[in-house]
């Protein structure tokens, strides 16, 4: 038996329009249909509106081209009846000149045929007979007409449009129509010019005046006049007779064709474009009420419209809520089954009615195996069951924590895990409880974590207890004590008068809260306390008479663990220390009065000599006034002379003991603004015996207008004179020439750091210093000399730097040979004392030695 032939299937080409639309129409989904479904009617509706548009658009200009049509014609056959008339008055006027010219008239007979032609035709309003020299001859006008307009004979033509007019038809020997600008109180006139001739000679014009009212009165015809608005125009569109409708306002028209201005014009002739003729059809359309039908048509039609929108808009915004919805309840489904928390419903008698995909991960069941499962539930561990029994009818009877409830939970495979459970209840639209909804959450790393940071705290409070130092932790503004370790416990107990105490005593502003506030805030309210623990720590050393201890003070602030802004304060006990450095101090002082006493000692010799010469030059003076006293050889005036002269050698003597004592005697230290200069000349008057002793000649240079320092100025002498000293021993070892024996101390401002200074610099010719000496030069007791103690140097950078200066040494070359050294040092220009100092911390030490 044969097989039998699939059936082909038909071209959708051969089949029928309207099958291949219902074909296409079933392959559209839902939602494409119910947009064609509404776009079809609408599209429709805009169709047949379009057609009554088109339609009425079509009918509206068919009757314009009519009326234009009509306009057109209606103003030509005006037009051609005023230049009929025009001619026919041209050639009675020419015919007038002629008789002039072949002077056939004279000036009483050209009055006569005038007035006769101004009565007969009532548009002329003059005639004027006007010779070669522009001199009016004749001159006849209507009764009309006002003195000011008449022209008087034997006057001479001056207006310049009938002047120039005038020219013209002199010039050309032909007839010239003028147009004379209307007065403010006349009317508008046309102007005819046509020139007399005697033989070949011009002999004047004969100048015809039109009232253009009159033209216009007598030379429109009635029946065009009746139908349209005829008015006279010049040049310019300036009207002259007549009425002109006024053009409608385009903003004002509700439809492109809504009353069109029907308006013609064309130029009269003879004259030309000085006169036109302009006429308007007068508005025939009833406006809006006479298209009443097409609105009303738009009015159906819109309104069809939009409610096919809005029906349309409707169903769109169902549609919408729909996939709303779905993609609603989608999204809250795998919302569910990605949340890593395990929630699971249970109905009013303790059955689990819903577990989610994270529940089932946690524990390791499926949902078929606890969906619809009572207690005692898998998970539950076997050891705790009568507890989570209890737990479960506290569970159902409302009697839960908000903070939940934390138990353990065992999986599918038998581990355990910690977990804590939160429990509220499950209401359904209507309100009703149907029963009881709990998210469970898996803590079992967070106790771990816990556990550890409770080992943690554990031993950072061990430590901080066992620290050396006092630490303590208070809000600003308050007296309340958030930490104190057991130091601060052992010295100040457990309230906060301690921290406040040291805070005081530190100096440190706090500013308590205002009694008038409610609100509690303190004074660095606003301030970013996140970057208040990155700031650098403040610190001052205190003495509390109460435990007769020198404290170190260190506070800052930070941000404490509930937000507030707090203030740590370490006092650590320095008393040992501070009493370590007021001996070091104390012994320092007295190092420096040594080696000021050793100076004055090794300059003994250079002072002996140096006091020598005033001594002997006394004993010379009392020697010789005995023995002139004796041998009555003096008078008064000589011997008074001789007194005078020997106290000047006592004081210099006196002086030179007197900085002696002062340079070498023991005082509290003492700084003060002192004068440069000053400073400078003390230090010269002693180092210039050791020089003159050493036949060393001392130079010195102090810029002028050098500010004053805050200095010890025995401190600096001394220390000018001491490197002036070894700039002279460093001569006298190098063994120089006498020429080349010489030492220069300037004193010039400089700048270190970007702040002024003042720097000293001494430079002497001697041997200069060995690279080995540069090494240990400021190391104590190290000296190059074989009788000396090697505490100078030393002592003077100690002086300097507890100036807040710097010192340095430098050979000075000539080529590769050295020729003398340099010593130089700079002090820096303050006006306060500086916060730590060797004085200060002697100083208090002294008055409080702990």
């Amino acid at each position: 038996m044969p097989l039998p032939r699939p059936t082909a299937l038909p071209n959708p080409m051969n089949l029928p329009p309207l099958a291949r639309l219902q074909g296409w129409w079933r392959r559209l989904t839902p939602q494409r249909q119910d947009r064609f479904a509404m776009l079809a009617p609408l599209a429709a509706v805009l169709l047949f509106l379009a057609a009554i548009v088109a339609a009425f658009g079509y009918l509206r200009l068919e009757e314009i081209d009519r009326e234009q049509e009509a306009v057109r014609r209606d103003v030509e056959y005006t037009q051609q009846r005023l230049r009929l008339r025009l001619l026919e008055r041209q050639e009675q006027l020419m015919r007038v000149a002629r008789e002039v010219s072949n002077r056939e008239l004279d000036a009483d007979d050209f009055q006569g045929r005038a007035e006769t032609l101004i009565n007969r035709y009532p548009e002329l309003q003059s005639l004027s007979w006007i010779d070669e020299r522009k001199r009016i001859k004749a001159s006849v006008g209507t009764a009309s007409l006002s003195n000011n307009q008449l022209k008087t004979v034997g006057s001479t033509l001056h207006m310049g449009e009938t002047e120039s007019a005038y020219s013209l038809a002199r010039d050309l020997q032909q007839p010239i129509y003028a147009q004379r600008s209307a007065a403010p109180d006349n009317s508008a006139t046309l102007q005819l010019h046509i020139p007399l001739s005697e033989g070949a000679r011009f002999a004047g014009v004969l100048l015809a005046e039109y009232s253009v009212d009159g033209l216009f009165r007598y030379g429109v015809p009635a029946e065009v006049s009746a139908r349209y608005a005829v008015s006279f125009h010049d040049a310019k569109g300036g009207l002259l007779a007549g009425m002109s409708i006024p053009a409608r306002n385009p903003a004002a028209r509700l439809l492109p064709w809504d009353n069109p201005a029907n308006v013609y014009e064309v130029p009269v002739s003879p004259v030309g474009n000085g006169l036109v003729i302009r006429g308007q059809a007068y508005r025939t359309s009833l406006g809006v009420i006479g298209s009443g039908l097409f609105w009303l048509v738009t009015a159906l039609s819109a309104m069809t419209a939009w409610m096919l929108i809005a029906n349309w808009r409707h169903t769109r915004r169902r549609m919408q809520a729909q996939q709303a919805l779905v993609s609603e309840t989608v999204f809250r489904r795998a919302m569910e089954n990605s949340m890593l928390t395990g929630m699971r419903a249970l109905d009013l008698q303790g059955r689990i009615t819903y577990v989610n995909a994270a529940f089932c991960q946690m524990t390791g069941w499926n949902e078929s195996d606890l969906v619809g499962r009572t207690a005692p539930f898998p998970y539950w561990p076997e050891a705790d069951l009568d507890s989570l029994n209890a737990r479960l009818e506290e569970e159902l009877a409302g009697k839960v924590l908000a903070s939940g409830i934390q138990f353990r939970v065992k999986r599918k495979n038998g581990t355990l895990f910690d977990a804590r459970l939160y429990v509220s209840p499950l209401i359904d639209a209507h309100g009703v409880q149907t029963g009881w909804m709990t998210s469970m959450t898996d803590i079992t790393e967070p106790n771990r974590i816990r556990d550890q940071l409770s080992a943690s705290h554990e031993r950072f409070t061990t430590v901080l207890e066992a620290l050396d130092a006092s630490i303590s932790v208070a809000p600003l503004g308050s007296d309340e004590l958030l930490f104190a370790n057991k130091l601060y416990r052992l010295w100040f107990g457990t309230q906060a008068g301690g921290h406040l105490q040291l805070v005081a005593e530190a100096g440190v502003p706090v500013t308590p809260p205002s009694d008038e506030s409610l609100d509690n805030v303190d004074a660095f309210a606003g301030l970013p306390t996140d970057s208040l623990p990155d700031t650098e720590a403040e610190s001052s050393e205190v003495y509390l008479d109460a435990l007769g201890k020198w404290l170190e003070v260190r506070t800052r602030y930070l941000s404490w663990v509930d937000g507030r802004l707090a203030q740590m304060v370490i006092a650590t006990d320095i008393t040992a220390r501070r009493i370590a450095e007021a001996q070091a101090a104390a012994q320092t002082e007295r190092a420096q009065t040594a080696s000021r006493l050793i100076t004055m000692g090794e300059m003994a010799s250079s002072v002996a000599h140096e006091l020598n010469q005033p001594l002997t030059a006394i004993n010379n003076y009392c020697n010789g006034m005995v023995s002139r006293i004796k041998g009555q050889q003096i008078s008064e005036e000589d011997l008074l002379s001789a007194l005078e002269k020997t106290a000047k050698q006592a004081q210099r003597a006196g002086q030179i003991i007197q900085r002696i004592r002062s340079f070498v005697k023991r005082s509290e230290p003492n700084r003060s603004l002192s004068e440069v200069a000053a400073m400078v000349d003390e230090a010269l008057e002693l180092a210039e015996i050791e020089m003159r002793r050493r036949n060393v000649r001392l130079t010195h240079y102090v810029a002028p207008r050098i500010p004053a320092l805050l200095v010890d100025p025995i401190l600096i002498e001394q220390v000018l004179v001491n490197l002036l000293k070894n700039a002279a021993d460093s001569i006298d070892s190098a063994q120089r020439p006498t020429a080349q024996r010489s030492v220069r101390l300037r004193v010039v401002p400089t700048q270190v750091n970007d702040k002024p200074a003042v720097e000293f610099m001494v430079i002497d010719s001697g041997q200069g210093l060995a690279p080995e000496v540069m090494a240990r030069l400021y190391e104590s007791f190290y000296s190059t000399k074989a009788d000396g103690m090697g505490i100078g140097l030393s002592l003077c950078r100690s002086i300097v730097e507890s100036h807040l200066g710097r010192m340095k040494a430098e050979n000075i070359y000539n080529g590769a040979q050295v020729t003398g050294c340099c010593f130089s040092f700079w002090i820096p220009v303050t006006e306060s004392l500086p916060t730590v100092g060797t004085a200060q911390t002697t100083k208090d030490a002294r008055v409080k030695p702990g």
